[in-house]
């Protein structure tokens, strides 16, 4: 396919048409509404959350919207609906938006956050980045502090480097070697293979000659991390729930919970205001070298190939961290 053969008119766009299938379609191009701008995206990251839907339960509904899943995405404005003053067309961006496995996408002017020219040329997958932000945050994290951080993909591997650069001391905790070479370069002290449950408690205890971790991060989003996290934090420490849990209820182990007195925080942002201002310290971030998400960024796939992308974010292939998808 010649993608964008027309650019004034038509925009391409994935459609998720069944179960871990997909189609590349021609659609016109969205005009934006009163206070919105249109976006000509150069990228969306490639989000984990997105798995669920992909494979097809019974409450997925499809065909998708075109481009829809993807929310990831950073570009230049280059349409301006009415109303709209603190953006112009030229402007490189990053936006709240919801198709952008797409050319383009219209997101609501309050929802974009213009990227400084110190980040011209880079990816800038703003949801991930500004939620890491929001979640160290909320974590608290202070020098001297020792920091576990359990499950090092994308979001870990920047949680591990935040809390690093912050002076704590960060214990990372993953399943593979690749995983935990990547929390070591990314500034954790420590590093244990999550393999079997008593053993990784024993070592972090003697890591920590007996105190445990006065935060811990869980973010991976499944039963078994939840219940190891909750045995590494000390007493009167906090744990700060990062995982995105979206495939079933839990439960939680209250009585060691009551028993040591922890602060448990559920660090996942639902108000996009929160979500914005994320984004706007994640870009300032990046310029300062707070964060450094450069490295990380380890697969990227043309629109077409979308569906390796989602399929090599289920299955994490060797090397694997975390894929984008670019646009011509």
């Amino acid at each position: 396919m010649n993608l964008m053969d027309n650019r004034s008119s038509v925009m391409d766009a994935a459609v998720v048409s069944g179960p871990e299938t997909l189609r590349v379609e021609r659609h016109p191009l969205p005009e934006p509404e009163p206070h919105q701008v249109r976006i000509r995206l150069q990228g969306c990251g490639v989000c984990a959350s997105n798995l669920t839907p992909w494979s097809g339960p019974e409450w997925m509904h499809f065909p998708t919207e075109p481009g829809g899943l993807g929310h990831e995405g950073w570009g230049v404005v280059d349409r301006i609906g009415a109303g709209v003053d603190d953006l112009k067309v030229g402007d490189r961006v990053a936006a709240l938006s919801y198709h952008a496995y797409a050319t383009h996408d219209v997101a609501d002017a309050e929802l974009v956050v213009r990227l400084p020219p110190e980040l011209d040329g880079r990816p800038f997958p703003g949801e991930p980045l500004g939620c890491a932000m929001n979640i160290f945050e909320r974590s608290e994290i202070e020098a001297g502090q020792t920091v576990a951080v359990v499950g090092v993909g994308f979001l870990g591997a920047l949680l591990t480097q935040l809390a690093a650069r912050r002076g704590a001391r960060v214990i990372a905790i993953s399943r593979r070697p690749f995983s935990l070479a990547v929390a070591r370069r990314m500034g954790a002290a420590e590093t244990v293979e999550m393999d079997d449950h008593w053993r990784i408690i024993e070592r972090v205890k003697e890591l920590t000659d007996g105190r445990f971790c006065d935060r811990v991060i869980e973010a991976v989003g499944k039963q078994w991390p939840l219940d190891l996290a909750g045995e590494l934090v000390s007493e009167r420490g906090r744990l700060i729930i990062a995982g995105y849990h979206q495939d079933g209820p839990r439960q939680v182990n209250m009585q060691l919970w009551n028993w040591r007195g922890l602060d448990v925080v559920n660090a996942h942002e639902r108000d996009p205001k929160i979500y914005i201002r994320g984004i706007a310290r994640a870009a300032a971030a990046v310029v300062s070298g707070e964060l450094d998400p450069s490295t990380l960024y380890t697969h990227t796939y043309p629109l077409r190939d979308l569906d390796k992308a989602l399929n090599d974010t289920r299955d994490r292939p060797e090397g694997f961290l975390k894929a984008l998808v670019t646009y011509p």
